[in-house]
Parts: C-alpha cells; structure tokens; sequence
C-alpha cells in the first residue's frame, strides 16, 4: 500500500479493510511510512511499515 491510498483511507469515511499478515487492522496514524495500526481481533497495536499493508 502506498501513502497516498492510506490517507485516502483516513480522510474518507468509507469501509475499506486493510490487512497485515492476514489480520485484519484498523489503521490510528501515519507518519512518514510508518503506520500505527489496532488489530480487530484485540487490543494489540503495532508500528508497521506501509508496503506491509494491503487490502
């Protein structure tokens, strides 16, 4: 995924879902390629890298 598309993900209020490694995320923040992300499935959260993102 890319920076463009994450923040046409967080500007828009459109259901899109976004995966990593297979789970299911909801994404907090961005900053740089850095993505803060939640899990749906429980309250872990992560700073991945956005090429690690897709949908």
């Amino acid at each position: 995924m890319n920076i463009d598309r994450i923040h046409s993900i967080l500007d828009n209020q459109e259901k899109c879902d976004v995966y990593y490694n297979n789970r299911v995320v909801w994404i907090q923040g961005v900053n740089n390629n850095i993505a803060k992300i939640g899990f749906v499935d429980n309250f872990e959260e992560r700073d991945v890298d956005i090429q690690d993102l897709y949908e």
